[in-house]
């Protein structure tokens, strides 16, 4: 066979192929589709896998039965999707550490998050503010800065080692300069009533944890961590740009979609068109914000983008946290 019937008959195979997925995406699904959440029934993971779940069900006339598996911090629910194998109707909806700090964290991950797994797209991300007492002596994050210019004589609060506020703390205090103290707790109440009682100076919160406390004069928020002003808060500065911090500066907690690397990639697009319907519709909109959550539609590459970036960056915070440790 010559190299030009090769390829032309490479070239018809493939196509071949292409109309062959297509097609079984058009009668995809022919039964439940199931969805993995790492987090517990009333968690915010649950909350928003189920906003999406119903509308989607609607879509493609078959029931999206959110599965809840805690445990490891959302870990737990990819290992059990990816455990289904294959199948077309198992995916996940799960916050950004399983999938951009986990490999740093936990030696036995079970899963690479790049070769084991198909990004289908955002769903929703979600800035936290700097948050300190009333009483705090600064009320801008210059003066926050200023104040910790001592190593450690500015102390933070977070949910232990590896949280998305303690690494978000630790990003802070490197991109300007100083060292802060930190304090782990079991659970973000325990942060506020500390920030609130005086017992430790700051921390990094959900906007939607601050504000009631903001709202009743016991708390300031001195920044947020989203590249623009946040919706919830559009009166609280970004940091980004702010006292020498770079004008890039960023940390947000996010929720996507995802699905096992061998799910077929006509499926994997339909529900990321579906996904994105459901993200622009603003009553979806208002519900996110109403919990902290912007909603965030966009391409599974977008997705695929973020975790290749939020991997980098937190990676070298959580080397440079584990060299000083």
């Amino acid at each position: 066979m010559t190299d030009l019937r090769r390829s032309l008959a490479l070239a018809s195979l493939l196509a071949g192929a292409f109309v062959t997925s297509a097609a079984g995406a058009q009668d995809w699904p022919a039964e439940p589709v199931h969805v993995f959440v790492g987090f517990p029934a009333g968690s915010s993971p649950d909350t928003i896998a189920r906003l999406v779940a119903e509308p989607l069900a609607e879509a493609m006339g078959q029931p999206v039965v959110v599965e809840n598996k805690p445990g490891a911090g959302g870990v737990i629910a990819i290992q059990q999707m990816l455990a289904r194998g294959n199948d077309d109707y198992s995916f996940g909806i799960n916050i950004n550490g399983p999938l951009t700090t986990a490999p740093r964290l936990i030696a036995d991950l079970g899963y690479d998050p790049v070769a084991d797994i198909a990004p289908v797209g955002l769903i929703a991300t979600s800035p936290l503010v700097l948050a300190v007492g009333a009483d705090f002596p600064a009320d801008d994050v210059q003066g926050f800065i200023d104040a910790a210019a001592e190593p450690e004589a500015i102390s933070y609060g977070s949910v232990g080692e590896g949280s998305g506020a303690h690494l978000t703390a630790e990003l802070f205090a490197d991109a300007a300069g100083v060292q802060l103290f930190h304090i782990p707790f079991q659970s973000y109440a325990e942060v506020t009533t500390s920030i609130l009682g005086g017992e430790i100076d700051s921390g990094f919160m959900a906007p939607s944890a601050a504000l009631p406390h903001v709202e009743a004069g016991t708390m300031k928020m001195l920044g947020i961590t989203s590249a623009e002003p946040f919706a919830q808060v559009p009166d609280v500065p970004v940091l980004a740009g702010q006292a020498g911090l770079p004008d890039d500066f960023r940390a947000e907690l996010w929720n996507a979609m995802i699905a096992p690397a061998g799910t077929d990639p006509a499926i994997v697009e339909r529900l990321n068109a579906e996904l994105n319907k459901i993200l622009k519709n603003p009553e979806v909109q208002d519900r996110l914000l109403a919990m902290g959550w912007q909603a965030q539609p966009g391409t599974s590459e977008d997705l695929a983008e973020r975790i290749t970036d939020d991997t980098a960056m937190w990676g070298g915070v959580i080397d440079r946290t584990q060299a000083a440790n």
